[in-house]
């Protein structure tokens, strides 16, 4: 049973001043609140006719709560949110919010009664990429709002943000809140550090954009901590600048091309720094080196401090990752590197990572790719190995493994 909390606002009075008191000015409309309201409303009617609802239907396993379910597959039907970023259609949002799906509806923006302002549209599924966990999606329009991306590198703790979404299925809405955290990596081996934001997400909003004051898309917002099932201030959203390279190469090329250099870099901790007597306490450092890869053949040791890229300093594991992200196949790449007392530059090209299963998955099309007779899909999923540094606390790839393994084989 649903209970419903009404909080009732009684109107008071306002009483007459009494004799010989000076009457309270009357409330100026042009005061620093009033300007500041005014600021969040211009920028909610800019950010708002680019930001859809997004439904998707497909065929799932039935919810265990339903205890009548009779059949191995249920019809499932979801919503999330999602950005227009240009004028012919195009739309990034969260995997999961299509994943799945059969066929998948756009809703425009609505007006302030909440009535759509265009009938709902049919949307095509461009390309996903399951790592970062988006999607594109196009719908056949022209001439439509469209947002763009604004730079991480200008995203600072405690800057005012809005996300835009349905939560719950209410189509336009809006809420404003901070930026907690520029680099937050929930999980030790997640591949994206999440900007963290205690701007009110919940289901829904799973897609939509984290806008700046500008109105510049900063993030997707894409899940939140909760125990409650709500928004509970713990909300995380996709940086720009890895939205931006996963939606130029799924635009361009359906699927995503995972660029590496063949390192494993984490961020110094003070701990580290002490153990092993480095000259800052940090930064990245390099905790694991490929074999024959680029930055192998360049000369780039384990534990060696990452300085900087291209000129771009590097302060955290995260900028370098970013960075990777964003240069295309190829790209000549000039790394500065502290090891001991030296700096050293070492160049190395950025290459497509070898024999990658997410790559194939990603071009999977259950249209095309489903076996008929057998009526399932496979995917199997890579496990990497990790090997913590009791001493160190460095998080060792599988290349320091085997590299260990064949110098102590006889020891």
């Amino acid at each position: 049973m649903r209970v419903h909390v009404i909080v009732l606002l009684s109107a008071a009075l306002t009483p007459l001043p009494l004799w010989g008191q000076t009457p309270a000015p009357a409330r100026s409309s042009a005061g620093p609140l009033a300007s500041f309201s005014q600021s969040l409303e211009a920028l909610a009617a800019r950010v708002g006719p680019a930001v859809v609802q997004i439904v998707s239907t497909g065929y799932g396993r039935p919810d265990a709560a339903d205890q009548g379910a009779s059949s191995l597959l249920a019809r499932q039907r979801s919503t999330g949110s999602g950005v227009i970023l240009s004028d012919d259609g195009f739309i990034v949002t969260n995997y999961h919010v299509v994943e799945g799906a059969r066929r998948i509806e756009v809703r425009l923006a609505v007006d302030g009664s909440g009535i759509p302002k265009e009938p709902i549209l049919q949307a095509k599924l461009v390309g996903v990429d399951r790592q970062t966990d988006l999607a594109v999606i196009q719908i056949e329009r022209s001439g439509l709002p469209h947002l763009t991306f604004g730079d991480p590198k200008d995203v600072r703790v405690g800057q005012v943000v809005m996300a835009f979404g349905s939560p719950l299925g209410l189509a336009g809405s809006v809420s404003m809140g901070v930026v907690s955290s520029i680099a937050r990596q929930v999980h030790e081996d997640d591949s994206i550090a999440y900007l963290q934001t205690d701007t009110p997400i919940n289901p829904g909003n799973s897609g939509g954009p984290l806008v700046d004051t500008d109105g510049r898309v900063v993030g997707i917002n894409t899940f939140i901590l909760t125990q409650s099932g709500g928004s509970e201030g713990l909300g995380f959203a996709i940086p720009s600048d890895v939205v931006g390279s996963v939606y130029r190469q799924i635009r361009k090329d359906g699927h995503v091309h995972r660029g590496q250099l063949g390192i494993l870099a984490q961020d110094i901790t003070p701990e580290m720094a002490k153990v092993l007597k480095l000259p800052q306490q940090s930064g990245a450092i390099t905790s694991d080196v490929r074999p024959g890869g680029p930055a192998d053949q360049a000369g780039l040791k384990i534990e060696d401090i990452i300085v900087g890229v291209n000129g771009t300093p590097i302060k955290r594991a995260r900028d370098l990752q970013s960075f990777i992200y964003s240069q295309p196949l190829d790209n000549q790449v000039a790394m500065t590197v502290r090891r001991g007392d030296q700096t050293l530059s070492l160049k190395m090209k950025v290459i497509e990572r070898p024999d990658d299963p997410q790559r194939f998955a990603d071009m999977v099309n259950p249209e095309k790719n489903v076996i008929p007779q057998l009526g399932v899909l496979v995917h199997v999923r890579d496990h990497r190995t990790r090997i913590i540094h009791r001493r160190t606390g460095i998080k060792h790839g599988p290349a320091f493994f085997w590299n260990y393994r064949a110098a102590n084989r006889n020891s």
